[in-house]
């Protein structure tokens, strides 16, 4: 509440054109109504939501059931500050900073098969952040069922393989992926590659904001 209180004060000195005057009209004119759910907010997950909060995206809803730990630090956007902090709490706390114009949605907890269809009924674009292949595999599986909406997928950014393998591809009709799509984290997961393939799928998003549909 304090935080939000401090942001209230801040809008009445900022202007949202003072935020976002390096976008183009068209971009700031297509952001400031769309909506994006994020499903996850680690590494990719708080990664993106900063990224469309900055670009000035209006409405974001952001869904996890997790606490920040420290290990987070090396490839999520938290601080020692937040450690121990909600991550929807804490992302939503660091989106206000940069951004006070943004609509930001919190959901503390575990989506799964029995709630899957009535949190995620009224959203048409999808961000799929999880770091687990069931969760991941679980998203897949609903947007194979659910063609009107269009979903965007992290798979494969561990490790310090090559930058160039991190691409963005179309994957049937609703589903774009971002990654290598062969990396684990068996061999670590590490700042540089997760925020590059977090950046693939924020792009990505805002293609689809502005209807521009090609990987």
């Amino acid at each position: 509440m304090v935080v939000e209180s401090k942001m209230l004060n801040l809008e009445k000195q900022l202007k949202q054109t003072d935020l976002n005057s390096r976008n183009p009209k068209d971009v700031n004119q297509a952001v400031k109504n769309a909506r994006v759910a994020i499903l996850g907010l680690g590494g990719l997950g708080s990664n993106i939501a900063v990224m469309l909060a900055r670009v000035g995206v209006a409405n974001l809803l952001l869904i996890d059931f997790d606490t920040i730990e420290a290990s987070n630090l090396n490839r999520q956007i938290y601080t020692t500050e937040d450690i121990g902090k909600l991550k929807t709490q804490a992302l939503k706390e660091h989106i206000l900073k940069i951004n006070p114009f943004v609509n930001a949605t919190t959901l503390n907890l575990v989506l799964n098969r029995q709630n899957l269809d009535e949190i995620l009924k009224d959203e048409s674009i999808i961000c799929e952040a999880f770091d687990k292949a069931d969760t991941k595999a679980m998203i897949a599986e609903f947007a194979s069922k659910n063609l009107d909406k269009t979903f965007v997928m992290g798979s494969g950014m561990s490790g310090y393989e090559s930058s160039n393998l991190v691409k963005t591809t179309k994957f049937g009709l609703n589903i774009y992926i971002c990654g290598d799509k062969k990396s684990d984290m068996s061999i670590g997961i590490m700042a540089p590659r997760v925020m590059m393939c977090a950046a693939h799928q924020a792009n990505m998003i805002l293609r689809i904001i502005m209807k521009e549909f090609k990987a």
